[in-house]
C-alpha cells in the first residue's frame, strides 16, 4: 500500500514537472501518460528501500506499543525470531528489486528516451498545417501548401536562425523525413536564396536535403547511463576513456547491483533497534526516532562511498562493506 501510495505521488511529480514538454510539443495525451509511465520502474527502484524501512517501523512500534513483542519475548521467542518476518519479506523485495534494477529499469528507461526523442525531434510531433506557416524554431518557419502524409506539395523555408547563413528556399515538393540526428526536407526542383558573409546568392536545384536541426545541444543526451543494458554496462567500463561517463558508469553499476541490498539493511536497523530497545526494563521511547537516525546514516554512508567509486576494485570494496555490515547487524539481532 505504502509502495502504490508513494509511487503514484512520484509519478504526479513527474507529470507536474514535464507538463512543459507537453505544451511546448503538442504531443497527444496518451502519448504524454505513456512516455512518464516508462518512469514508474525507475521511481520504484529509489523509493522500494525506504517503503521496507517505514513498513517495518511501522508494523514493529504498534506491536511494541500494544505489547505484543513483551509477551512474544516472555514465552522464550528471541529478536531474532520476533525479527524474522520482516527480514523475510525484505528478502523477498530485495530479489524483486534486483530484478528490477538489472533487466526492468534499463529497458523502461530505453524506451522513456528513445519515446521522448521521437515525440520532441521526430515525425510524430511535427504537425505542418496546410496554406500556413508553421513555426518550427526561432527564425525557422515552413509553409506548405498541401500536405499528405510526410509528403508536401508547394513548399516554402525560411531558416533565419544564423546571422551570417540565412537561407529561403521554394520547392514544387517536398517530403518529411526522420534520421538520427532529427527531421529533415527533401525537396525537389526549387530555387535557393543565401544570404551570407560572401553576399548575397541565388540559384536552382533538382534535389536539395536541408536537415532541420531542431535537435537541441545536450552533451549528456548521447550518454543516459541508466538506458544502457546492465551487460553491456559491466563491458564498457573497461573500454572507457572519458573519466565522466567512466564515473557515471561505476556509480549506476553499485545502484543496480548493490543498492537492492538496502532493502534487508533498512529492515535489519529498523527490527535492531526496536526490538533491542523494547526488551530494556525501562522501554525507550525514543526507539523510533533512533530508527529513523539509524536508517538516514546508514543511506547517507552508502550513498557518499557509492558516489566516491572510480574503479571497478573500489566497487567490491563497497559491496564487501554493504555485505559485511549486514552479517553484523544479523549478529547483533541474534545475540540476546
Amino acid at each position: 500500500m505504502l509502495l502504490l501510495i508513494l509511487t503514484g505521488l512520484a509519478w504526479m511529480m513527474q507529470i507536474m514537472s514535464m507538463m512543459k514538454f507537453l505544451l511546448s510539443y503538442g504531443i497527444k495525451f496518451t502519448s504524454f501518460v505513456y512516455l512518464t509511465s516508462l518512469m514508474i520502474p525507475f521511481i520504484i527502484s529509489i523509493i522500494v528501500p525506504f517503503v521496507t524501512f517505514i513498513a517495518t517501523i511501522f508494523i514493529y512500534n504498534k506491536m511494541i506499543t500494544e505489547n505484543e513483542v513483551t509477551v512474544m519475548a516472555a514465552s522464550g521467542l528471541s529478536p531474532w525470531q520476533i525479527a524474522k518476518p520482516a527480514i523475510r519479506l525484505a528478502g523477498w523485495i530485495t530479489i524483486a528489486h534486483l530484478i528490477l534494477n538489472i533487466w526492468i529499469v534499463p529497458a523502461t528507461q530505453s524506451m522513456f528516451y528513445s519515446t521522448q526523442w521521437n515525440l520532441r525531434y521526430g515525425l510524430a510531433h511535427l504537425k505542418l498545417q496546410e496554406s500556413a506557416f508553421t513555426r518550427l524554431a526561432d527564425g525557422l518557419v515552413v509553409y506548405v501548401d498541401n500536405v499528405s502524409g510526410h509528403d508536401l506539395n508547394q513548399v516554402m523555408l525560411s531558416d533565419m536562425r544564423e546571422e551570417n547563413n540565412q537561407m529561403l528556399v521554394f520547392a514544387q515538393r517536398g517530403k518529411l523525413v526522420s534520421t538520427v540526428h532529427g527531421l529533415s526536407i527533401v525537396t525537389d526542383n526549387g530555387s535557393l536564396q543565401l544570404q551570407g558573409k560572401n553576399g548575397f546568392t541565388t540559384g536552382t536545384f533538382d534535389n536539395l536535403d536541408m536537415d532541420l536541426n531542431l535537435v537541441e545541444n545536450d552533451k549528456d543526451a548521447s550518454f543516459r547511463v541508466r538506458r544502457i543494458p546492465t551487460w553491456t554496462l559491466l563491458k564498457t567500463v573497461f573500454t572507457q576513456d572519458d573519466f565522466r561517463q567512466h564515473k557515471l558508469t561505476l556509480v549506476e553499476i553499485c545502484t543496480r547491483l548493490i543498492n537492492p541490498l538496502m532493502d534487508i539493511i533498512l529492515a535489519i536497523v529498523c527490527t535492531l533497534i526496536l526490538l533491542k530497545s523494547s526488551l530494556l526494563r525501562r522501554r525507550a521511547s525514543f526507539a523510533p526516532a533512533m530508527a529513523v537516525l539509524g536508517m538516514a546514516a546508514v543511506m547517507a554512508f552508502y550513498m557518499s562511498m557509492s558516489n566516491m567509486v572510480t574503479s571497478l576494485t573500489e566497487v567490491g570494496l563497497l559491496a564487501l562493506g554493504v555485505i559485511g555490515l549486514l552479517l553484523l547487524m544479523i549478529g547483533l539481532l541474534l545475540k540476546k
